[in-house]
């Protein structure tokens, strides 16, 4: 109590102090009118006569971390124990040598592995770095069935590499449409590094298949979208743009209306994340020199007006290297660039 007295002769309010300990003001009162004038928080001062003693309680921790047990809650066994004639403690005594014992959680060993955060991933060039991911479209006729849509999108580049709309989700499909992707871009399976989510279609089949390509394969934790983040704003980008019919008439019509977003896409989106240019420029090259162009035509208007212009020109540049799952070092250095 000297504590709150002392606290509250240097301003501070009684009730506040109170809180802060634990106690009420009334208590506090309750206390200082009592004939010790001190916390009287001090427990029994015997053990009860009915407590279990060392071997008894022994005896049911042991039984609590068996193999049978362990995984079992206190309510589900005392009745376990009940049918086979035994009682050994009540559920809220096993309760408290549990919290004693810090045996609230999990008694066993552990069955399910952490999902950590995958490693950090980048590139400085095309076609190095992919990530892919399947979307449902939903069909005019029928409510709760679907079209899916497979799409792969080069990291660096942003350009889709592929895309295609099955009946399906299928780790066989995804296999067959992967391959064909690598194909068409003429790249070396070694060179590549394919990220995807951890579903079935993502594994199985395709799996097999990429690691006897020697494709590196990376997977996102569970349930956890922003380990994803370029196919995720690819098919945000894609659902919001104006002209999307929300449902598909058949699987043609759902083909010929992602092949068209494909096209527009890659050759003509102006692309915020790589200085404003195209996919399909960054990925083929041409980006630097449009780059270059248009920071030409930026001097050459403040030459012409410099009064209008309070700074430097616009930088008109896309990053060298792009990164996936950055980490937090990483995530401070590039906002100092920027």
């Amino acid at each position: 109590m000297g504590y709150i007295d002392e606290a509250c002769n240097a301003g501070a309010r009684l009730r506040v102090c109170c809180n802060v300990v634990g106690i009420s003001t009334r208590t506090l009162h309750r206390w200082r009118t009592s004939k010790t004038g001190d916390d009287m928080r001090l427990g029994p001062k015997s053990k009860p006569a009915n407590a279990l003693t060392k071997k008894e309680e022994d005896e049911v921790l042991s039984m609590l971390n068996s193999p049978e047990f362990r995984d079992l809650a206190p309510k589900q066994i005392v009745p376990i124990l009940a049918d086979r004639d035994v009682y050994l403690a009540s559920e809220s005594t096993m309760e408290r040598l549990m919290h004693r014992e810090g045996q609230r959680k999990h008694r066993g060993p552990k069955r399910c592995r952490s999902n950590s955060k995958p490693r950090e991933k980048s590139t400085s060039e095309a076609c190095k770095l992919w990530t892919w991911d399947i979307t449902c479209l939903p069909k005019e006729d029928v409510v709760g069935q679907f079209y899916y849509l497979y799409m792969a999108v080069d990291v660096w580049s942003r350009k889709v590499v592929a895309a295609e709309v099955y009946e399906r989700e299928c780790s066989e499909l995804a296999s067959e449409w992967m391959i064909e992707a690598m194909r068409a871009e003429e790249l070396a399976p070694s060179d590549l590094l394919l990220h995807s989510d951890n579903g079935s279609p993502m594994k199985g089949t395709l799996k097999a298949k990429m690691e006897n390509l020697s494709v590196l394969m990376s997977y996102s934790r569970p349930h956890v979208s922003n380990d994803n983040p370029y196919s995720e704003s690819l098919f945000g980008t894609m659902k919001t743009r104006p002209g999307y019919p929300g449902r598909f008439a058949s699987l043609a019509a759902a083909k010929r209306w992602c092949e068209e977003f494909v096209t527009w896409y890659n050759d003509e989106h102006k692309h915020s994340a790589i200085g404003y240019v195209t996919p399909n420029q960054r990925h083929n090259g041409e980006a630097v020199d449009i780059l270059a162009k248009r920071r030409l035509v930026f001097e050459a208007a403040r030459s012409k007006r410099p009064e209008r212009w309070s700074g430097k020109v616009r930088k008109w540049a896309a990053p060298e290297r792009v990164y996936l799952n950055p980490d937090k070092e990483t995530l401070e250095e590039l906002r100092k660039r920027n």
